[in-house]
């Protein structure tokens, strides 16, 4: 089985999409399944559909929010139906399969499927540090959510098979620490927030857009967890010197 790659279905109505998902991963030796407050769960429909996938049922994470499911990754690559205003990094579905094939090596990746009617929320993509978008007819691009669970796995398998030979042996850079996980991360978007607040240089009619384009600067750069200390460390000073100030 392949490990180390989560896929998550954020708030999904129809229990057996949940069962077609599973029964997708088990095809292409995808175990590890989280269910963000899916309305119905367990369901016998769910079993039924997932037609022997069982398993990938049973040992499924029900959790309320993406931020818990996602809490422990480095890299979150969420499924977008549309291209968004504010730029991620947007990948095919076999460049999405090669990012978490090698991501997965040294920690946990998450792939994240949103609602079937509106897929997911700025909010939530606003956790994701990729997005995956799978090409469609543009006249009947009306993708189901286990449709798609089947593409991304089965790039997935194809992307782990062709890459099983030996693991690198070369010793890692040891000026390169281990890159900041998306709570440790989140934790900082929310310093920034209050630091940019405390400064004055946000406002309400730009804060949200500006938040979220320092989102993807900081995802682009990827930085390890000594690094957001450093950064966290620099915006308390700077809050302490306004404090000073006063």
């Amino acid at each position: 089985m392949i490990e180390n790659v989560r896929i998550v279905m954020v708030h999904t109505s129809h229990p057996g999409n949940i069962g077609a998902a599973a029964r997708a991963m088990k095809n292409m030796c995808v175990s590890q399944l989280a269910l963000v407050n899916p309305r119905e769960f367990p369901n016998a429909e769910a079993t039924a559909r997932a037609s022997g996938a069982d398993d990938i049922l049973a040992a499924a994470h029900t959790v309320e929010d993406l931020a818990s499911a996602v809490a422990d990754c480095r890299v979150v690559i969420g499924a977008s139906a549309r291209i968004r205003s504010v730029r991620w990094p947007l990948l095919a579905p076999r460049e999405a399969a090669e990012v978490a094939a090698l991501e997965a090596r040294s920690a946990p990746v998450a792939i994240v499927f949103g609602r079937e009617s509106s897929g997911l929320s700025n909010d939530e993509l606003d956790l994701c540090t990729h997005l995956v978008h799978i090409p469609t007819n543009p006249a009947y691009s009306s993708l189901n959510v286990a449709m798609a669970v089947q593409v991304i796995c089965y790039e997935l398998m194809l992307t782990t098979v062709a890459d099983a030979g030996p693991a690198p042996t070369t010793s890692p850079d040891p000026a390169q620490g281990r890159m900041a996980s998306i709570a440790e991360m989140e934790g900082f978007f929310g310093h920034l927030a209050q630091a940019l607040d405390e400064i004055g240089f946000t406002d309400e009619r730009r804060s949200e857009k500006l938040l979220r384009r320092l989102r993807r600067l900081f995802h682009r750069a990827a930085p390890d967890s000594e690094e957001v200390n450093i950064l966290r460390g620099i915006l308390s000073a700077a809050q302490g010197r306004k404090s000073m100030r006063r």
